[in-house]
């Protein structure tokens, strides 16, 4: 057989013994040179060429499912390949001179930086050693809650310290899954999943049963030499304990009530825009919320508290948060969302409910500034059910979401709201000075909600309620 009619299974190009990056600079390449790939039905014989990204977006390890068919580069594709790999490789090691020349601190692989000098401490630990720290973190958070101990002190080093292994752990343990089969990534990563969600419902019911002090957690987090992972870290701890207040004020209080009563005045001409298919009098609180507002049972709690953990999974260290400068490349920002969103759903077992909110948090219902993967699955939803149309914004439940009753999934509009909060705040800003939690609010009413409506008001206002009551026990 000539030399050009070789061909080369996928399989081995994207080999999971690859090292670690090389798997992806091929497949970089691989889209970069629109190179085909040749798809070979083994029962029929039938052979096609098809792109590599319309196979890759619907599937991104399609070529090591099993069934009737296999995928295969020519020989001389493949040559091409590994040469403009090669070149990339040398170019990379031909650039760290120059940026070492920056940084006295070189200790890690660029793609991590954002993760902080602790992170290869992470990524180095063996499978075992991972789960054995999970599990050391759940002990301690138990130990507290059995304890019932009041040193906030105590409380706050333990639920960052915690969250910031759960966060580096995931991170790490994803990096190496991401390189397998759905069905052998499920298993690398099934006792992280497990271990993660326990320690999470123990650093949950920490958080739901104690004040939150939001200070000692800021200050404790800001050890941390990582942004990603102080911001992810600071907003897993403010959602539970949003979630937390959320919950005391709509089941110990007549908040809904009083909602009810200022709704028409207050918030119905920001959800006319949304459903501008009703009348204005038929948009009501039971609108908004699909099902009637309610407080939130605890399995849910713990599932979106997880979400909340692993939102930012696929964040990559070039993303600024909503900085709006010239370093902005939206391209960036919203791979983070697609990464975070495949990774969690096709090579864990994570509940559904974290997924969606990886994957839809922000969505700012609809608005161009916004992205995710919900408004796609919507537009599809509309091109083929032409009359369709949707009665309600939020719902508490997957069902709605994933059939196209409701334009939001709860957890996720309120993940948007913490997530612009911390990143207007976040001390460590790049461009501009931090925002204090007054500014803050008052920014996001003005350009997030009157100028143009992205977060959703009424939890805007009870968020807002969470914040000046942390603040008020900090002059206490």
């Amino acid at each position: 057989m000539p030399v050009k009619d070789v061909k080369v299974p996928l399989s081995r190009v994207f080999s999971p013994r690859n090292e670690k990056y090389l798997n992806k600079n091929y497949i970089d390449i691989v889209m970069e040179e629109g190179i085909p790939v040749l798809c070979i039905n083994n029962d029929s014989g039938k052979e096609r060429q098809m792109p590599f990204k319309v196979l890759y977006d619907t599937n991104d390890n399609f070529w090591m499912q099993v069934g009737s068919w296999e995928y295969f580069f020519s020989n001389e594709d493949f040559i091409t390949i590994k040469e403009k790999a090669a070149k990339k490789m040398a170019d990379w090691k031909a650039r760290i001179p120059k940026i070492a020349e920056k940084s006295d601190e070189l200790k890690e692989p660029i793609d991590n930086a954002g993760f902080g000098s602790e992170y290869q401490a992470y990524a180095g630990m063996s499978a075992e050693e991972k789960i054995k720290c999970l599990k050391k973190d759940k002990k301690q958070l138990n130990d507290l809650l059995f304890q019932k101990t009041n040193d906030e002190a105590e409380i706050a080093k333990a639920l960052v310290d915690t969250t910031k292994d759960a966060a580096m752990i995931n991170h790490a343990v994803l990096e190496e899954a991401i390189l397998l089969a759905d069905h052998e990534a499920k298993r690398l990563t099934q006792d992280l999943v497990d271990s993660t969600q326990e320690m999470v419902r123990s650093s949950a019911q920490l958080v739901s049963e104690n004040v939150f002090n939001n200070d000692m957690v800021n200050t404790l987090v800001e050890k941390s030499n990582g942004t990603i992972v102080q911001h992810m870290t600071r907003v897993y701890l403010n959602g539970i304990a949003f979630l937390s207040f959320y919950n005391n004020l709509v089941s110990s209080s007549s908040a809904i009530k009083k909602l009810r009563i200022s709704f028409t005045g207050k918030y119905s001409n920001y959800y006319q825009k949304l459903l501008p298919h009703m009348r204005v009098g038929d948009i009501n609180l039971e609108r908004v919320f699909y099902g009637g507002m309610r407080a939130i049972p605890p399995e849910l709690y713990f599932k979106w508290a997880v979400g909340f953990l692993i939102h930012d999974i696929g964040k990559a260290v070039a993303v600024e948060y909503h900085e709006g400068e010239g370093s902005y490349d939206r391209n960036i920002v919203i791979d983070h969302v697609k990464q975070g969103f495949k990774s969690v759903m096709t090579k864990t077992n994570y509940p559904m409910e974290a997924g969606l909110i990886t994957g839809y948090h922000h969505e700012y219902y609809g608005n161009p500034d916004g992205y995710g993967y919900y408004r796609t699955y919507l537009q599809q939803h509309k091109k083929e059910n032409p009359d369709a149309r949707i009665d309600y914004c939020i719902s508490y439940d997957l069902d709605p979401v994933m059939n196209y009753y409701a334009l939001a999934y709860f957890p996720a509009k309120v993940l948007e709201i913490i997530d612009v909060y911390d990143s207007v705040t976040d001390p460590h800003r790049v461009y501009r000075k931090a925002m204090t939690s007054e500014e803050a609010l008052a920014m996001m009413q003005e350009e997030f909600i009157k100028k143009e409506y992205k977060i959703d008001a009424v939890l805007f206002d009870i968020f807002a309620m969470f914040i000046r009551e942390q603040e008020k026990r900090k002059k206490k």
